[in-house]
């Protein structure tokens, strides 16, 4: 399918060329607020639908996200990947897709899965609605243009030039056949992600995930800077995550200054091997982790998976590992499962204010190594800097006693000690502080230096 784009819109959108090549400059040179200051809180529909979440869905998931997750900080509701297709069916790709674009080769609505977009409005209406309940909206984008607008060489927006002119057919994503990459060496390249991103700020869009960009990370490296230049000339504020990884830490300094988000793995799933690998990547990450620029461990597979056809894999003591990781790492908190089927465990797992105080308002976070098998963090929360956040995990296959000297944290005097997980205090310790943990358990405590 192929939507319409007015006569207005062709006219506007000419980013190469006289008045607009000016306004573009002066947003770019203009200071722009902090994106994400925090690390950002939401649901993404990955874990649970794969590529076929329809509207009626997303419409339902995001009314119970406004009702449970919405009051505890989760606020981005993102629509992944291949809304644009009209058979998507599960975790796998059509060969040969047919996406629903519009007359420029931009990627739109499939409108047998979103029929608000059947008049050509793209997702407005579904945006309008997700922001009406409290929450910003999120899409998924692959990196490039649609193989299929090549094909038919689409004209590119505003430009002489057309799809064919831009795209380098060689640059492919190695797991998905929708597109072929963007040779930002050519003319009208940059003119071909404005459009995008125009379009997608039109729509209300707060927040992009965008894909097959962080690996191999060199070579994508302009694109990526063409997606932060196209959304700064967008009008509109939108976070940019970068995925998949692993995101090379030598690159830290590039990437964080332009995404918000950046995957420091391949896709995270519900398997212990995965979440112990995970320990050692947000470690490396740790001298790049700062308001507005946030490693990303990826999703939270917790609740019910893959399609409704099972739960999360993980024991309820490495359910509370990953919330513990995620959290004293501050890395973003996305929660993946099924919200229609979101039993009293999980919500509670998500929705334990003294745990997201954490992952949202802390400094210093940072790992201490004491021993293999034990691993520890320990952050200063916000506006008490003589109190230490501290993590404790038993990454080994039986109980042990984890803990540290209080030196290590700085702390001389006597510190009151809480569970953060349960709210009990656990009195008094001085000296050096342990906890026996379960085989691939954790816990979080607050050390209060009062």
């Amino acid at each position: 399918m192929q939507v319409k784009v007015s006569r207005r819109e062709a006219l506007s959108g000419g980013a190469a060329t006289g008045a607009a090549m000016v306004t573009a400059s002066r947003v770019d040179a203009a200071a722009s607020p902090l994106l994400a200051p925090r690390p950002p809180m939401g649901w993404n529909s990955w874990n649970s639908f794969a590529t076929t979440i329809t509207e009626a869905q997303a419409r339902e998931t995001a009314a119970i996200m406004r009702a449970r997750l919405l009051p505890f900080g989760y606020d981005i509701f993102t629509v992944d990947i291949q809304w644009y297709e009209p058979e998507a069916s599960s975790y796998s790709y059509n060969a040969t897709p047919v996406p629903a674009m519009d007359d420029y080769g931009r990627l739109v609505p499939a409108p047998n899965r979103f029929p608000s977009s059947t008049d050509g409005s793209g997702f407005t209406r579904l945006a309008a609605d997700v922001h009406a309940m409290g929450l910003q909206f999120g899409i998924h984008l692959m990196r490039g243009i649609p193989r299929l607008a090549v094909k038919r060489n689409l004209p590119i927006l505003g430009t002489r030039y057309h799809a064919a002119d831009v795209a380098d057919t060689n640059s492919v994503c190695s797991w998905n056949p929708d597109m072929y990459g963007v040779d930002m060496t050519r003319p009208g390249a940059q003119a071909y992600y404005d459009s995008v991103f125009r379009l997608y700020a039109g729509w209300g869009v707060d927040f992009i995930k965008m894909d097959d960009m962080s690996r191999p990370y060199d070579a994508h490296a302009p694109e990526i800077e063409a997606a932060h230049r196209a959304i700064q000339r967008s009008g509109r504020p939108m976070i940019l995550s970068l995925s998949p990884g692993e995101t090379p830490v030598l690159r830290g300094d590039h990437v964080r200054r332009f995404a918000q988000m950046w995957r420091i793995s391949d896709d995270f799933w519900d398997e212990w091997p995965m979440l112990e690998a995970q320990f050692t990547r947000l470690e490396n990450w740790t001298p790049y982790r700062a308001p507005g620029s946030w490693p990303d461990a990826d999703m939270l597979p917790l609740g019910r998976l893959a399609l409704g056809k099972r739960d999360s894999r993980f024991t309820p003591d490495e359910q509370r590992t990953l919330m513990t990781l995620w959290s004293i790492a501050r890395s973003p908190l996305i929660m993946g499962g099924d919200l229609r089927h979101l039993d009293a465990a999980t919500l509670a797992l998500l929705t334990n204010r003294a745990v997201l105080a954490v992952n949202q308002a802390s400094t210093n976070n940072q790992p201490h190594f004491v021993e293999d098998g034990a691993r520890i963090w320990s952050a200063v929360p916000d506006g008490a800097p003589r109190d230490r956040y501290v993590a404790l995990f038993n990454t080994g296959a039986t109980a042990k006693a984890i803990g540290l000297p209080l030196r290590q944290l700085g702390l001389i005097a006597p510190v009151a000690v809480t569970d953060l997980w349960s709210g009990e205090s656990r009195g008094r310790v001085q000296g050096h502080f342990a906890v026996t943990l379960p085989p691939h358990g954790a816990g979080l405590y607050r050390l209060a230096a009062r």
